[in-house]
């Protein structure tokens, strides 16, 4: 990847930023500066939402070649979701590379493509919490739950909801009501969630994404 390449990823990053910031559903900002690394919470405003409420802590990390290659999403508190996995990663094509997917059926027109935004797929997530697909989970307790025991379900998700607030800064004003409509969502079809993709995902972290071109940050500057 050439420094050009990154330059014109921070640029994209800097303005979706900025973009973001005008919209009172998510609270985002670059960890430290880092236009690679953002600090998310998803904002639950939708009052017919199990979730409405909630203030969702994420960490989402953003290769230096995008937007050619998608983000990494992952919720930092547990979510008893079918489609979300334990440590908080998520089930959702969209968020997987570019390309038709032979293992798990998905066509590139479901997963990530350059045409994806940040927004975009901060969107699919929040519909994604009130639109399991059961059938094809990454928590199958979860899954099993909704079908059988929706009640149960319920009561788990709003001890998810209170946890979430807990994690509101002390200065932040909570909003009420959504300002602003986000666009519709695109499209898609009934295979959209996928089976049980493996995330790359480096559990053991320290908040950095590793990439082959790490030593070359000299250079670009």
């Amino acid at each position: 990847m050439s420094a050009d390449d990154r330059k014109i990823a921070e640029r994209m990053l800097m303005t979706e930023l900025k973009e973001l910031d005008k919209e009172n559903w998510v609270n985002v900002e670059a960890r430290d500066g880092n236009l690679f690394l953002w600090d998310v919470a998803l904002i639950v405003l939708n009052p017919t939402s199990l979730y409405h409420g909630a203030y969702l802590k994420a960490e989402l990390k953003i290769p230096k070649n995008y937007p050619m290659s998608p983000p990494e999403f992952k919720f930092l508190r547990p979510l008893f979701h079918p489609n979300i996995y334990k440590d908080g990663r998520l089930c959702i094509s969209i968020l997987h590379s570019p390309g038709d997917d032979e293992m798990s059926g998905e066509l590139a027109s479901e997963r990530w493509s350059a045409a994806q935004r940040i927004f975009t797929v901060l969107i699919s997530i929040l519909s994604l919490l009130d639109d399991a697909e059961v059938s094809s989970a990454a928590n199958v307790d979860a899954s099993v739950m909704l079908r059988k025991d929706p009640e149960n379900y319920k009561r788990i998700v709003k001890e998810n909801v209170e946890a979430s607030k807990r994690d509101i800064p002390e200065d932040f004003q909570m909003p009420t009501e959504i300002e602003s409509k986000p666009p519709p969502k695109e499209e898609i079809d009934d295979d959209f969630w996928c089976d049980d993709h493996e995330s790359d995902w480096d559990s053991n972290s320290d908040g950095d994404m590793e990439f082959e071109d790490e030593n070359d940050e000299s250079g670009d500057e």
